[in-house]
């Protein structure tokens, strides 16, 4: 497997909040500036590091990487695509927030335990609750069931979604979510009939980011009509249009980033673990994101 000890040496000293985001294919990520921003504001000496399994030519041994991330002196980390569900059995336990959703953003290292937390399902609610409010509710498409589709989908849920249509690559997948939600939810099998269909179109898989260019569904079955939400704070491009010379010709290109541009990211965890994990005090989401460009310009 990958050797993170030779990627990563042990942090400078004690006082320093030593934390990373695990995923593959994230060399884009602005996760590091995000927090390192916010730690600085509050005083926190915060140290972010990417731990990017892309390019490991060995399957990922996950349990070596987190045994491997505990001796470096790692406090906690996020967790991203494609592990949110892998990790769950190599914890000690899982908060309600993992439990309700069947995944985990977070883990906090304490004293040789592991402890997963999700805040995807937070962070999205927030982030719709504020970015979109008073837009139509009554069917909902949402594009990937993985671990962050199934936060999002009960986000949506509670939000008072009508009926969500689940679409995802693997249909099994859909259909355990589906099952999982016991609410108004079915699975897409018709998707140029649901999209034109739905009032809003949310994204919850990796497509967008460097590794995964393009858009989630086809750009022609998205309409100046519907809203939409993109869980990638970090995509170059709007959801709604592939290329920049098309973005004016829609009218739902505000939107798209919206609910992810102007709120909270959901991969922001310590807006709800900080306070567990004893690092500091609740964080200032509100400055959080004037601190971070969302088209990638800075930090």
């Amino acid at each position: 497997m990958k050797d993170w000890t030779s990627a990563f040496a042990r942090k400078v000293n004690d006082d320093t909040v030593l934390i990373g985001l695990l995923g593959s294919g994230i060399g884009a990520s602005r996760t590091p500036g995000m927090h390192m921003a916010e730690g600085r504001a509050m005083g926190l000496p915060i140290e972010y590091r990417l731990i990017d399994t892309d390019g490991s030519e060995a399957p990922i041994d996950l349990e070596a990487v987190l045994r491997q991330l505990e001796d470096l002196g790692f406090t906690g980390i996020n967790v991203t695509f494609p592990y949110k569900q892998a990790v769950i059995p190599l914890l000690t336990s899982i908060a309600d927030s993992a439990a309700a959703v069947g995944a985990v953003n977070t883990i906090l290292f304490r004293n040789g335990t592991r402890l997963g937390e999700n805040t995807d399902y937070w962070g999205f609610r927030e982030s719709l609750r504020t970015g979109l409010p008073g837009v139509a509710m009554e069917n909902i498409l949402l594009v990937g069931a993985g671990g962050a589709g199934a936060a999002v989908a009960s986000a949506l849920i509670d939000e008072g979604c009508g009926h969500l249509h689940v679409l995802d690559a693997d249909e099994t997948r859909a259909a355990a979510l589906v099952d999982r939600l016991g609410g108004p939810a079915s699975v897409v099998v018709d998707m140029a009939d649901v999209a034109s269909r739905v009032d809003g179109i949310v994204n919850a898989t990796p497509v967008g980011m460097d590794k995964l260019p393009g858009l989630p569904i086809p750009a022609e079955m998205i309409s100046p009509r519907h809203w939409v939400a993109d869980i990638i704070y970090f995509r170059s491009r709007p959801l709604c249009c592939p290329m920049p010379e098309a973005w004016d010709a829609r009218s739902c290109r505000d939107r798209a980033w919206r609910s992810t541009r102007r709120s909270v990211p959901s991969n922001f965890s310590p807006a709800r673990s900080r306070s567990r994990s004893g690092c500091g005090p609740p964080s200032r989401p509100s400055a959080v994101t004037r601190d971070l460009d969302f088209n990638g310009r800075k930090p």
